[in-house]
């Protein structure tokens, strides 16, 4: 795309408040917002969260993300309208980048805000991770640092449902390294099908830097070093579900790095590797 004609129209703004709304919604990311609200569900009730308190926590965990994603697009509205992203409600005209931004900014104080009852640790705990996503969607992501918010805030989530309990506590060291893992490996592989737009403008962040091919065998990596993490970290012996889930994210995980090796990454390797970080999720839930 060379001039500013050659792009798709923008497609006509929504009339009527469930139109606006609809638009919201859609630019908070709804895939990955409703995933991490429900492993926020599992790892609660693995930690033994009291009812009351796991809603609490669900419902402050879907606040946060819904933040994120709004400020995420609000921020990119036009570069995402450079490259034809029309697609996204912002870049396409459905709903302002303004307010977008603003229900972003409320969705915080709602998040921080349901947190509160839970507790001072997570209050400190749920701040930081929201400060640092927010941080990677204002220009950290255009840096060599982009991982950095990925494995500080996914380093921390597990500690969410710990500190949520009645005797908070930060989650076990291996559980943390297995979040950031979980994190690292989200960032490599999700920003690998925009290299090309991201880089026309102007968008160079870690995996931009590595390469399609570097970030995903990174990405792979760190997936089997966060299961190792899961499988060793409790101790106490290695039990028939938990070697299960360990021998099939270490399978996924290989299979992603030798197909990324003798073929250009692609949709198959971004769903391989998409695959291994969600077992590595669900081995994470049972440990």
């Amino acid at each position: 795309m060379t001039d500013a004609a050659a792009k798709p129209p923008l497609a006509p703004a929504p009339r009527g408040r469930a139109g606006v709304v609809g638009a919201l919604w859609a630019s908070t990311h709804p895939g990955p917002t409703l995933v991490v609200t429900a492993l926020s569900l599992a790892l609660g009730i693995a930690a033994g969260v009291d009812p009351g308190r796991l809603v609490l926590l669900v419902a402050a965990v879907f606040a946060g993300q819904v933040s994120v994603g709004l400020s995420n697009d609000a921020i990119d509205g036009a570069r995402d309208a450079a490259v034809g992203r029309t697609d996204k409600p912002i870049a396409g005209g459905a709903v302002t980048a303004g307010r977008a931004l603003a229900v972003g900014v409320g969705a915080v104080v709602v998040a921080l805000a349901l947190s509160a009852p839970l507790g001072p640790g997570l209050v400190a705990a749920h701040a930081v991770a929201l400060a640092s996503a927010w941080a990677y969607n204002a220009g950290l992501k255009s840096t060599p640092f982009s991982i950095v918010p990925f494995l500080l805030s996914f380093g921390l989530f597990p500690s969410f449902a710990t500190l949520s309990t009645s005797a908070p506590a930060l989650a076990a060291v291996w559980a943390s390294v297995a979040g950031a893992a979980l994190g690292a490996a989200v960032h490599l592989t999700n920003v690998v099908r925009d290299l090309d737009d991201d880089r026309r403008t102007g968008v160079r962040g870690l995996p931009h830097r590595l390469g399609a091919r570097a970030s995903v065998l990174l990405a792979a990596a760190g997936i089997v070093i966060g299961a190792v993490a899961v499988l060793l970290g409790p101790g106490g012996g290695v039990g028939a579900v938990g070697g299960v889930f360990f021998a099939a994210v270490v399978a996924v995980a290989l299979a992603t790095g030798v197909l990324v090796l003798v073929r250009p990454p692609g949709r198959a390797v971004f769903q391989l590797t998409m695959v291994a970080a969600l077992l590595l999720a669900v081995q994470l839930v049972v440990a």
